[in-house]
């Protein structure tokens, strides 16, 4: 068959991204079709025979395979920010194991969703973003973009606050020179990407994972305090009171992305990996995602799961003194525990924060540059997007407050961004081999049900 649209390829700052841009306006379902299948079918032929010639289907296929690897540990530094930290300790402190069930549940949606984000972005080769832009009307573009946006800034706001608490717990830095330090930083790190350098940004993504899980695994283990049986209590899903379920939502705003999602669907798109070769061994490319996702969010849920474990360990630590501030647990573990304990959070905090905020600002450029088809100069973007988080430092809102209550807006992001995935991820004609299983598309429909109902519900159980 012959592609029906012309379709060029420009290599912009997200690696082999689509970018041909079409009129904004109405799309059919047709015509985003022909745009998707105008990608590479008339390739299909003789990709088979090349591979062979290559040195054979099943080593074209393990350096394919080990191509797709990486773009999901960039994603789960948003899966460990500063956010995280501030609520999973928090609910551990003031309710123990309570609310493990809820991050538990929370990370198995964040692997659904990023599992389908990355087959999106690989089957397609555009992002969710370029897909909404395309396929809905100019108005409903713009309604999609103003949500986004503000996920983007609620998420900027907790890694600022973050990076600037680690700043200040190791080195006594100022908020203004915390703040400054956090922004160049950032910046740095997109700098990498942009320059096409995409391996070591990934590997540098998945040191600054591993050291977060390092230092929160560490003053675990020193604290102590913990129950087996309490953690498998944790498990029964249950709430104690509206304080709860407000935290329970904050924690499904921290751990489920929205941000994360636009993102990876970005990231997966390489030169090695067009969609007209995707499509030609789905097999393979489920295995790929399904192992990166698999390690990388797994990995961030033990993290995610050992904050509340240490929260519960430190509140037990000081007979419930101390409930959840992240500047107090500072203090309670160099007095009680030791210096290296201090030390190892505060080095996670700071490198949670750092990292998350280069992928913040990587995120908001991918959002943009979606929605709106335009960019911005980064470093304009970059200090945007962080005035409001500089604002409330400069203010002295409470910190850990701030963060919890940013994750809890984060969660409203949420369900817009999975039932735009099922949406397009349901469509065989969009999808090609990687379209969704009916099962996927009930799961998924289902948990964006449940987080939209539990936001809606916010403000009447905040009247009571």
């Amino acid at each position: 068959m012959q592609p029906t649209a012309a379709h060029h390829d420009s290599r912009g700052s997200f690696g082999a991204i689509s970018t041909a841009e079409a009129p904004t306006g109405t799309f059919t379902g047709n015509t985003l079709r022909q745009l998707v299948n105008s990608t590479g079918t008339a390739s299909e032929t003789t990709s088979a025979p090349a591979s062979a010639a290559a040195g054979g289907p099943v080593r074209a296929g393990g350096r394919r395979m080990a191509s797709m690897l990486g773009p999901a540990f960039v994603a789960a530094i948003a899966y460990v920010d500063p956010g995280n930290v501030a609520t999973n300790l928090t609910a551990g402190a003031t309710f123990g194991y309570l609310l493990v069930w809820v991050v538990v549940a929370a990370c198995l949606v964040a692997v659904l969703v990023q599992f389908q984000a990355a087959k999106l972005g690989l089957a397609t080769g555009q992002s969710l973003p370029q897909l909404c832009r395309r396929r809905f009307p100019r108005w409903g573009s713009r309604l999609l973009w103003l949500q986004a946006e503000f996920v983007v800034l609620a998420t900027d706001l907790a890694e600022f606050v973050g990076a600037a608490i680690g700043l200040r717990l190791l080195f006594g830095v100022p908020v203004a020179v915390s703040v400054a330090v956090t922004a160049v930083v950032s910046l740095l790190l997109l700098e990498l990407r942009r320059r096409g350098r995409t391996r070591p940004f990934e590997l540098m993504s998945a040191a600054a994972l591993l050291l977060v899980g390092t230092g929160i695994g560490y003053d675990l283990l020193v604290v102590g305090h913990q129950s087996a049986g309490g953690v498998a209590g944790g498990l029964i899903p249950r709430f104690d009171g509206t304080s709860s379920v407000v935290l329970g939502i904050g924690i499904v705003g921290a751990t489920v992305m929205p941000h994360a999602v636009y993102l990876h669907s970005a990231l997966v798109q390489r030169p090695a990996c067009s969609p007209a070769t995707v499509r030609l061994q789905p097999a393979l490319v489920r295995r790929a995602l399904r192992l990166d996702c698999g390690l990388a969010l797994g990995f961030a849920a033990a993290v995610n799961i050992s904050m509340i474990a240490l929260g519960v360990g430190l509140g037990a630590a000081t007979a419930g003194d101390w409930t959840g501030d992240l500047l107090a647990a500072h203090t309670e573990l160099a007095g009680r525990i030791g210096g290296v304990a201090a030390l190892a959070f505060a080095v996670a905090l700071l490198s949670s924060g750092i990292s998350s905020s280069g992928v913040g600002t990587l995120a908001g450029e991918v959002v943009m540059q979606g929605f709106l088809a335009r960019r911005v100069p980064v470093h304009l973007r970059r200090l945007v997007t962080m005035a409001p988080a500089v604002l409330a430092l400069l203010l002295g809102v409470p910190l850990t407050t701030l963060l919890v209550v940013s994750q809890v807006g984060i969660s409203f992001g949420v369900p817009v961004a999975l039932f735009l995935l099922v949406f397009f991820c349901r469509d065989r004609m969009v999808m090609g081999p990687l379209v969704n299983a009916p099962l996927t598309n009930r799961v998924a429909t289902l948990a964006g049900g449940l987080v939209a109902a539990a936001g809606c519900s916010l403000p009447l159980l905040l009247s009571f």
